[in-house]
């Protein structure tokens, strides 16, 4: 049996309401200040880390008209606010060093920022990976349980998603000090990583999370990004969906439907949405996880079900606009009444609920289409039945949380469309609520650990380098560090050569890397565990991305790790492959061979495994006097590799085209 995912993931930071006073004067009173003291947008707030060595940009809210005066160890600057009340204030870089309070005075209030530190501050992002928290990891070891570090600060973002780019947080996320209470909460990657780099230098360091666990990628890129990487469609579609969502939803089910007939062959009216669609249907047992029904072709599913519903409505009832409901669908769904798409989302966590316009329900036989998605542990349509009904447009309910039947989808190839408005696998969404009210924070660093989610879908070296460009610009540095965290191995070992929707990401991050200049990959491809796409052992992850990050901010020189140079051809038919960054030599751990080489023809389909000799640098592969164009290493969702050098660092996955 599967098992349940544990909430152990932090939860979102909470909003706190602050009651009114009990006279409206009061009430008064509190308005007035809160219009004339200048407040600050981004980060800046108590306990904060402000990056050393670059201007300090401070962003906020006035009385329009009036003068702002910034004063920060010794800097002083003042502007005056613009007609909406929004000023920019720039002080000199600061060294390291503080603690220092920040005033901000206009000219009838002031708000102080007490105890900034001066010093590095690094962004950690991704998906759940990255958020997993120390407590959820391994953490039975001294470091998941450190002494106070007053110079070392953490954040956490609260969760946000939005169509369009927020300028400020609903909420000021709140800095605290590393230490014993605080730390178990914080994304274990992200806080062996930042304290790992306490200890190599001599300055005080802020790390902030901002990350949602089954995020993909494209939720991440800004508009520009997007559009730069091939996604102008779904850009365009988020922007109409603030103008016309009945129309978007409809585009976004067009996209699903062309790739399900791709996918399949389907002709166009005999998909499994049509009202009248001949599947395997049998009755659903009970609103909930399928995997509980006792249906043995459900108990350890993952992939696709579909269900339908009908609704019998009088003529009266069909007229006007209707509002469907159906309850919360784990992972995700695309929705369709009379085969025509209404909706979907795949935030298993959120109820579905759907604007129908007038038409789209008829009288007589109504059919509602519901695709449920399960890419991960527990799947189904979950409810609860309760809270499943159609409201038609004289207020009234029809209850759908009984009646409905189910078949089992076909199997397609590569990950589902998502809708562009999806919290987490849209287009923008979690860059808008979560990365554009960073700014006009700067940055030492990002450390970047996502690409689950992305298996299947081609094209992720563009996306993830689009992303980069977007942030450095966003965070005002075109060279800041970038350290990815490989995919680690996940799934059953192979017995054969394969293709593999997790290699094709490692490569892309393995190539965006080499190709960009100023980033790095923590190899994690020993770290995973075959049973469990969270594996617990994140320190180590944290320390490689520190390895990663310091000589590209630090100019260190830690090792990273081995990772392919060149490959040549030997004179008796086999291949020679040289290695960079290797301290010491190459060794085949418990073994007199390296495992996981596969020689390639030109084709797919035409790889067989080699075995490897090491020495030194470089590794020999024998002929076996067949073709070979390429050669890759480590590739499937979960390899069986032994190669490593003297630091004990692995040698990562990789593909390599020969001369």
């Amino acid at each position: 049996m599967k098992i349940r995912p544990s909430n152990a993931l932090p939860a979102a930071l909470l909003g706190i309401a602050v009651p009114l006073g009990a006279t409206q004067l009061g009430a008064a009173a509190m308005a007035e200040e809160t219009q004339i003291a200048p407040s600050l947008d981004g980060l800046i707030g108590d306990h904060a880390v402000i990056q050393r060595d670059q201007p300090i940009v401070l962003r906020g809210t006035s009385e329009p008209g009036t003068s702002v005066t910034a004063r920060l160890a010794g800097r002083t600057s003042t502007v005056k606010a613009d007609r909406d009340g929004r000023f920019e204030l720039r002080l000199k870089s600061l060294p390291a060093g503080g603690p220092y309070d920040l005033k901000v005075a206009g000219s009838t209030g002031s708000t102080t920022v007490r105890d900034l530190l001066i010093g590095d501050v690094f962004l950690c992002s991704g998906q759940s990976n990255m958020e997993l928290p120390v407590n959820a990891a391994q953490d039975l070891i001294p470091d998941a349980h450190p002494p106070l570090d007053d110079k070392l600060r953490l954040v956490t973002i609260a969760k946000a998603s939005s169509e369009t780019p927020l300028t400020r947080f609903a909420a000021r996320p709140k800095w605290t000090a590393a230490g014993a209470d605080t730390v178990p909460g914080f994304s274990a990657a992200c806080f062996y990583m930042v304290q790992a780099l306490r200890r190599s230098e001599a300055v005080p360091i802020g790390a902030i999370h901002s990350s949602w666990g089954g995020s993909r990628i494209s939720a991440w890129m800004g508009d520009a990004a997007l559009r730069s990487a091939g996604m102008a469609r779904e850009a365009d579609l988020l922007a109409l969906h603030a103008k016309d969502p009945v129309a978007a939803e409809r585009g976004a089910s067009t996209i699903w439907e062309d790739w399900w007939r791709r996918g399949t062959g389907d002709a166009p009216g005999r998909e499994p949405w049509q009202p009248d669609a001949a599947l395997d249907w049998k009755p659903v047992p009970k609103i909930g996880n399928f995997e509980q029904w006792g249906v043995p072709a459900l108990a350890d599913y993952n992939g696709m079900v579909w269900y339908q519903r009908v609704v019998t409505l009088t003529e009266a009832q069909a007229r006007g606009a209707a509002t469907l409901a159906i309850g919360m669908v784990d992972d995700a769904d695309r929705t369709w009444v009379n085969g025509i798409g209404v909706g979907g989302n795949s935030n298993a966590a959120r109820a579905r609920v759907y604007t129908l316009p007038a038409g789209a329900l008829k009288p007589g036989r109504n059919v509602i289409t519901v695709n449920d998605d399960d890419v991960y542990a527990y799947g189904g349509m979950t409810g609860p039945a309760d809270t499943m009904m159609l409201t038609l447009a004289d207020g009234t309910h029809v209850p759908i949380g009984d009646g409905w039947r189910y078949a089992i989808a076909k199997r397609v190839p590569g990950n589902a469309p998502r809708s562009p408005w999806d919290d987490i696998n849209g287009a923008g969404t979690l860059y808008n609520g979560m990365i554009a009210p960073l700014e006009p924070t700067a940055l030492a660093g990002i450390a970047w650990y996502q690409g689950e989610s992305d298996t299947g879908l081609p094209g992720y070296e563009t996306r993830l380098a689009a992303m980069t460009r977007g942030w450095r610009q966003q965070f005002g540095k075109p060279t800041i560090p970038l350290a990815i965290a490989q995919l680690a191995n996940y799934g059953t070992p192979p017995i054969a050569p394969g293709e593999s929707g997790w290699a094709d990401v490692r490569e892309a991050q393995r190539l965006m890397a080499a190709r960009d200049g100023h980033a790095g990959v923590a190899v994690t491809i020993d770290l995973g565990d075959p049973l469990d796409i969270h594996p617990g052992e994140k320190h180590a992850v944290g320390q490689r991305l520190a390895r990663v990050l310091r000589p590209l901010v630090y100019a260190g020189r830690d090792p990273v790790g081995p990772g392919i140079a060149t490959a040549g051809r030997t004179a008796d038919g086999g291949v020679t492959l040289r290695f960079a960054g290797v301290t010491g030599s190459l060794h085949a751990q418990a073994s007199l061979t390296a495992i996981g080489f596969e020689l390639c023809g030109p084709t797919a389909g035409s790889c067989r495994y080699a075995d490897g000799l090491a020495q030194g640098d470089r590794v020999t592969l024998a002929s076996d006097g067949k073709p070979v164009a390429r050669v890759r290493y480590a590739w499937a969702d979960s390899p069986v590799v032994n190669l490593a050098d003297d630091a004990q660092l692995p040698v990562g996955p990789f593909e390599i085209p020969l001369p």
